[in-house]
């Protein structure tokens, strides 16, 4: 890149660190944002401009739905211009390996990785955080029946809702239609009057959340009423809330507002009937508003314009039901004597909501990287490149990885190599397929909409992929496009580029193994070493010898390793098809290396590039 295209470039991104924080769903919610703190004293060289000036970050959960903010906490950023720093020591460390961490007095500068590019410099504390993000699941998909494709280890269910996660099914029986989703609807059977039927999104931490749900049933009941429930605060089937819609023999439909703790059932409020003469098939909606303690509950007819007050009002919805899952019920009241009946569900949209204890992961490291990898030596012109980045708040790894989490404003026309195209903004993970699933498929150039000549091949845009990047895609961005590292169209034997897989970054990503687990699915990679910014390579399907893919990796899924949260586990960025993007949440897997959890069991190896 230029100077010219860079100081564009920088600029730009520099425009976004003081974009104001909104609330979560906004289209102009920024994922980073600075406010203004007393200045840092200049530096005395004339040659060094002064460090800007950074202020405290407004902490609140109902901020952006992602963000990096630079901290209010007393930081003298001068001691990192590069005018005021005196004299270095650089000592090796023990461990495999082999690093050399660069000290000012005893305080650590940078951290270098013999063989690697990248290296761990010491700056301006940073908190990266991220909220939940709004979706809607129309349900415009299939999910594929395990009995017609038994290579395949598929479950029966809702399947994954495009940035909502992944649809948990209770009752009925595995296998059977109960649960079904067929293009625009998923269906829940309810062929008997026990406890009925759940369906919830695999996000326990939702607290407060407007949502909706639109379901219809195909019969009028006979001998007792069915009912269908939008659950919130759900932890289990004896620990919710629901607003509840009871469809009675009579064609009427009453409301109610439920709380269930224990395994008992305390009505909070009830309205009805809400109409008469009601249809087999006629929709309805369910949208519940919570902050806090309170609720709000509006019912009323697909077909209809939602009413201007609420249904029903609720004061105290329980502390104990503070945070948890939403969803869907069904259920067949007892005596109901025309089942099998069948709930269809049309629509379910999240508008807004924000997680009880959204992630935050708070430190003073920044990966940046060496135009060649470090040969062990710290010589002048090492120094002379480390003392560069004293202080700098220029874009580092971390930076860029962040500017494309849920949230994230679009940056065009930065760079004259793709000119006049997106090269950050929030990012999707892929365009759904014939079944409305979410393929591999979205590289760098993808999101770009641009064509991207390797040195191994040239490759156009696949359509539709624009604003997408998987997993890989999302390392190739990040590290190729925007901090250099080659890149290939497939692997480099040589290990100098980035390969387009995950698996074959194993083996042929350039830089240097950290850890790998154990031949034979042995012990997990050790974590000793592990530190910001370093690729963290997962086999989550575990599809070596995959009778449908026998050519498939064992490794499926590569990250970014961020650092410890607020709760002291280990963090990392990744785009994932159940978030339907990158993501630093908890999204149908917890995003940390803290075993038990899908990812940290996983964990294949550990590389630095």
């Amino acid at each position: 890149m230029t100077d010219t295209s860079r100081r564009v470039f920088l600029g730009a991104f520099g425009a976004l660190t003081v974009s104001a924080a909104v609330a979560p769903g906004s289209a102009a919610a920024s994922p980073v944002r600075v406010a203004p703190r007393t200045p840092a004293t200049p530096a005395t060289s004339p040659a060094t401009s002064p460090i800007p000036a950074v202020a405290p970050a407004v902490a609140s959960t109902t901020g952006p739905r992602s963000s990096m903010t630079f901290t209010g906490t007393p930081y003298d950023t001068a001691a990192f211009a590069r005018a005021s720093l005196g004299e270095l020591s650089a000592t090796v460390l023990p461990g495999t390996p082999v690093r050399t961490e660069v000290l000012y007095g005893r305080q650590r500068v940078a951290v270098l990785t013999k063989g690697a590019r990248t290296v761990l410099v010491s700056g301006p504390e940073r908190t990266f955080t991220e909220n939940k993000q709004p979706f809607t699941d129309a349900f415009v998909r299939l999910v594929p029946d395990p009995a017609l494709e038994p290579g395949r280890r598929l479950k029966p269910g809702w399947g994954n809702s495009p940035a909502g996660g992944t649809w948990s099914v209770y009752g009925g029986t595995p296998g059977d239609a109960d649960f079904a989703v067929r293009k625009g609807a998923a269906t829940m059977l309810l062929k008997d009057t026990e406890a009925g039927r759940y369906a919830t999104l695999t996000d326990d931490g939702i607290s407060d959340v407007d949502v909706t749900c639109e379901a219809a049933f195909d019969k009028v009941p006979v001998g007792n009423a069915c009912s269908f429930a939008l659950l919130f605060g759900y932890r289990g089937g004896g620990a919710h809330c629901r607003a509840r819609l009871s469809f009675t023999t009579k064609g009427e439909v009453d409301l109610r507002v439920e709380k269930v703790s224990d395994g008992r059932t305390v009505v909070l409020a009830e309205a009805g009937p809400l109409a008469t003469g009601v249809r087999a098939g006629d929709a309805w909606r369910i949208r519940v508003r919570r902050q806090g303690a309170k609720a709000q509950i509006t019912a009323w007819p697909a077909a209809g314009a939602e009413p201007a007050r609420p249904t029903a009002e609720v004061e105290d919805v329980g502390a104990g039901s503070r945070s948890g899952r939403v969803g869907v019920r069904g259920f067949a009241s007892p005596g109901c004597t025309n089942l099998p009946v069948t709930l269809t569900v049309s629509r379910f949209e999240v508008v807004s909501g924000t997680w009880e204890t959204p992630p935050s992961v708070t430190h003073r490291d920044w990966v940046r990287l060496l135009e060649v990898p470090f040969d062990g030596e710290w010589t002048p012109a090492v120094e002379a490149t480390v003392r560069g980045w004293a202080g700098s708040m220029a874009p580092d790894v971390l930076s860029y990885a962040a500017m494309f989490l849920p949230g994230a404003p679009r940056v065009r026309g930065a760079d004259p190599r793709v000119a006049g195209a997106d090269v950050l903004g929030e990012a999707g993970y892929g365009k759904p397929d014939s079944q409305g699933l979410l393929p591999v498929g979205a590289d760098f150039h993808d999101y770009m909409e641009q064509p991207w000549t390797f040195p191994d091949a040239t490759k156009r845009p696949e359509e539709g992929q624009r604003g997408k990047l998987d997993c890989s895609g999302y390392v190739r961005m990040v590290y190729g496009f925007h901090m250099g590292v080659g890149m290939v169209a497939g692997k480099d034997p040589a290990k100098e580029a980035l390969p387009r897989k995950s698996g074959a970054m194993v083996d042929f990503a350039p830089g240097v193994r950290v850890a790998q687990r154990a031949e034979g699915g042995g012990s997990a990679p050790d974590l000793r070493q592990l530190q910001p910014g370093d690729l963290l390579l997962f086999d989550v399907n575990d599809r070596e010898g995959d009778p449908v893919d026998p050519d498939a990796y064992a490794v499926d899924h590569v990250a970014v390793y961020l650092g410890p949260d607020q709760a002291g586990k280990r963090r990392f960025l990744s785009s994932r098809k159940s978030a339907d993007g990158p993501t630093m949440a908890d999204i149908s897997g917890a995003s940390t290396l803290e075993s038990p959890g899908i990812y940290a069991d996983s964990l294949h190896t550990i590389h630095r590039v």
